[in-house]
Order: C-alpha cells, then sequence, then structure tokens
C-alpha cells in the first residue's frame, strides 16, 4: 500500500535512477518551452511594433454625386531616344545585328533608352557620406 501511495504522490523510491532521469527531463522540458516562447516573443516584437505603427488604410474618397465624365486616354508618343541610348544601340547592332531581328532590335532600343533615363535619374539623387544603405529583412 505504501508502495501505492508514493507513486500516486509523485515521490520515487530512494536510488531508483528512472525517476530521477524522468523528474530532470521534465526540467528540461520546461526550460525548452521557456527559452522556445522567449525566442518567439523576440522574434514577434519588431514584427508587432512595426504593425503598430503603420498607420490605418486611407479610405476611399466618397464618389462625386454627379456622374463625372471619363477623361479620353491620350495615345502616348514616343519620345526620341537620348543620344547616349542611340550609342548604345549602335553598338548593340554593331556586335549582334545579324542575330537579331528588327522587332527585337526595336524592343533593344526601348530597353536601353529605359536603362539610361534610370542611370540619370540615380545620377540626379546625391547620397551624403553618413547616408546608410536600405536593408529589408524578412523572417
Amino acid at each position: 500500500m505504501t508502495k501505492k501511495k508514493n507513486d500516486e504522490s509523485g515521490a520515487r523510491p530512494r536510488g531508483s535512477k528512472a525517476g530521477a532521469r524522468g523528474s530532470d527531463a521534465g526540467a528540461r522540458e520546461s526550460r525548452r518551452r521557456f527559452a522556445k516562447s522567449v525566442a518567439a516573443a523576440i522574434v514577434a516584437a519588431p514584427v508587432a511594433a512595426a504593425r503598430a505603427q503603420t498607420p490605418a488604410a486611407p479610405r476611399e474618397p466618397k464618389a462625386p454625386p454627379n456622374p463625372q465624365p471619363m477623361p479620353t486616354p491620350r495615345a502616348q508618343t514616343p519620345t526620341p531616344p537620348s543620344p547616349v541610348a542611340k550609342a548604345y544601340a549602335e553598338v548593340a547592332r554593331a556586335r549582334f545585328g545579324s542575330q537579331v531581328s528588327d522587332e527585337e532590335f526595336q524592343r533593344i532600343e526601348r530597353d536601353l533608352e529605359g536603362n539610361v533615363r534610370t542611370a540619370e535619374r540615380l545620377r540626379a539623387s546625391k547620397l551624403e557620406n553618413w547616408d546608410e544603405p536600405d536593408f529589408v529583412f524578412e523572417a
């Protein structure tokens, strides 16, 4: 009878290593669980803070009472390519002219023009010595 009472109460008999391992494993398990919860809280804290700081989505403006006529879309006239883009296109034609069709070459010219304009916009933005790069971290 006393043996059953000890088992039910959780007390282990003396000299039993199995009972010692069981209680130690329970302590380790709770430590692991605690460590995991702390790690999860550390990871989730910046995410929760970012969500709290983001402003609410702007409400859509109400429709005007009278229907407004839709503006007619204007056909965009292609802007003439810059001299730099023309020079790049001529280099591409000289190197790959026999391998590229006229349709593909026109697409290459448009792409080169876009690249030249992007480079000009990047050159126009001046960075100071203390400006840091923009890092995006995702989990």
